[in-house]
């Protein structure tokens, strides 16, 4: 039989539109000879809808959205992730339509409800196994996080299932598609079905689906894959042989290196956000810095040098080599570049604040005022030409409160938000490797927020080998001061680290989306309270 994988994009919340796609690539299907076609999770929906589950005309809409699926009648099964609620309790669902009749209809056995997930708060788990045939077959259907445990597989194989289709909402994370694999292929080889993982693929606010979907046969190897961050129709035809339904003719794509997927993942992010939320381009704030000059690279590759702004605000600690190699970047990707300086503002502000300052001493006041001043001018930008601001802090500044609230944080989405400063670097050399648009000492000499005179990174944060570290253990594992002090790191330097990122979650709560790479980010991933009285000892 043949079977087709639908990676692409149904955007959440366009019911209508995304039964328009699933119609048009199943005729696509059937012209190519499909027999089945398969869509990713809540397919109807798009995924996460969020709250929008809880809209009363939810039910209703979902329900006209079948209707015309049951009235195309199409002659290739089509199966489709949708909710429903039955007697009270919503169910996520995954449903196999052949010739307008219902062949086959599964409610997904395990919800996930950590990190980004939090699919208890709106389903009900099901328990049922869903196994039928087709074509000479015997299938069973799943969705998502049943793979990754034992039972929906086991309960499947031992009524006869022979292919497991896998329908999934799995978002990107640094070597995600390494453990997705590894995973299918650990089920596999306890219960030898044949697995068909179809995934996603599009940015949906801070959460990226990097699509890579793939064909694991009952001998527990991927025979078959579709590209990471591309929408993509793949053909696969099964046969029948002593060991299972096998690939007829395997086709595996190279995983991309784990720098091309995280750049990838934050191209994609930032691409559909600003394209589906109707922005025509953005405008950011060139320091002549790294995080910079990698987020404008970013932009130019997600969304073209036509529709990215470059803005340099200098004022009298901007190092010339800042201003240089900011123009030579802007230069390098072919960008609109502008050149504001912010003398006057910022000094006249100082004149009107001089009767309540005056006599106080020159202190990080000031330096926050420099930075909100270039808030002010980008979003001033932002109104008058409809681009959205990108703001360009990374996880490590994030994490730390190395920000100024009003100022650089400024935005409306950051493509850096959950990138440590060390894979900034990593990237920027990357991205380089490609073809050079950040000049090397961009890359090279260190970073500095150039807020004051002979200012540096370095005189107020840890070295970012050490930060870092320090970071993804506290935050993206959960490790105690105690911990991570016995895995070797200064004391002092611990406390201090996780008091800033403690005592700066109110900053966070009022930073722009960001994509999400990490395992775990700031936003919908981390929810910790501003106001407590934790002790991060133990």
């Amino acid at each position: 039989m043949k079977i087709a994988l639908a990676q692409f994009r149904f955007p959440v919340g366009d019911i209508d539109g995304n039964v328009d796609k699933i119609l048009d690539l199943s005729t696509q299907a059937v012209n190519a000879g499909a027999d089945m076609i398969i869509f990713p999770e809540l397919t109807l929906t798009g995924y996460p809808p969020e709250d929008l589950l809880l809209r009363p005309s939810l039910g209703k809409r979902v329900s006209d959205a079948l209707h015309r699926l049951f009235d195309a009648r199409l002659p290739v099964a089509m199966v489709v992730g949708y909710p429903q609620r039955e007697d009270g309790k919503l169910f996520n669902k995954a449903m196999v339509i052949d010739h307008g009749r219902v062949l086959a209809d599964y409610r997904k056995q395990h919800l996930p409800n950590y990190q980004v997930f939090d699919e208890k708060r709106y389903f009900q788990k099901g328990s049922e196994t869903c196994v039928f045939e087709f074509k000479g077959a015997t299938f069973c259907l799943s969705i998502c996080e049943d793979i990754w445990y034992d039972g929906p597989a086991r309960r499947a194989f031992e009524a006869g299932a022979e292919i497991n289709i896998n329908i999934n909402g799995s978002p990107f994370s640094i070597d995600r598609t390494t453990e997705r694999q590894a995973q299918v292929k650990k089920v596999v080889s306890q219960w030898p079905m044949t697995t068909l993982y179809v995934n996603h693929v599009g940015g949906q606010d801070e959460l990226v689906f990097d699509g890579g979907s793939f064909v694991v046969n009952s001998e527990a190897k991927v025979v078959a894959s579709q590209p990471e961050f591309a929408e993509d129709l793949k053909m696969i035809e099964l046969r029948q042989n002593e060991s299972g339904w096998n690939v007829v003719e395997p086709a595996v794509v190279p995983q991309l290196s784990t720098e091309a997927a995280l750049y990838e993942a934050l191209k994609l992010g930032l691409a559909d956000y600003v394209n589906r939320n109707g922005f025509p381009g953005v405008v950011l704030g060139m320091s002549g810095g790294i995080d910079s000059a990698l987020s404008a690279a970013i932009a130019v590759d997600a969304l073209g040098a036509d529709r990215v702004m470059g803005v340099m605000m200098p004022y009298q600690y901007t190092a010339q080599i800042s201003m240089d190699d900011a123009e030579s970047e802007a230069k390098r990707l072919g960008i609109r570049y502008e050149v504001l300086p912010i003398k006057d503002a910022f000094e006249s502000a100082l004149h009107t604040l001089n009767p309540v300052f005056g006599g106080k001493p020159v202190d990080v006041t000031e330096q926050n005022m420099q930075s909100r001043m270039r808030g002010v001018f980008l979003m001033a930008l932002s109104n008058k030409l409809g681009y959205m601001v990108l703001t360009t802090g990374n996880k490590s500044e994030m994490a730390v409160g190395y920000a100024t609230l009003y100022g650089d944080m400024c935005g409306g989405y950051n493509c850096l938000k959950d990138v440590p400063k060390l894979w900034v670097y990593k990237l920027s050399r990357w991205r380089n490797e490609q073809s050079e648009v950040i000049p090397e000492r961009v890359i090279s000499r260190p970073p500095s927020a150039e807020l004051a005179p002979d200012q540096l990174d370095q005189d107020s944060l840890p070295p970012y080998e050490i930060l870092d570290e320090i970071i993804a253990r506290y935050v993206e594992n959960d490790e105690s001061l105690n911990s991570i002090v016995d895995a070797g790191f200064d004391a002092e330097t611990v406390r201090k680290v996780i008091r800033l990122i403690d005592l700066n979650e109110y900053k966070r709560r009022q930073a722009p989306e960001g994509v999400r790479v990490t395992k775990r980010g700031f936003g919908r991933d981390r929810r910790y309270p501003i106001t407590h009285g934790w002790k991060p000892g133990v």
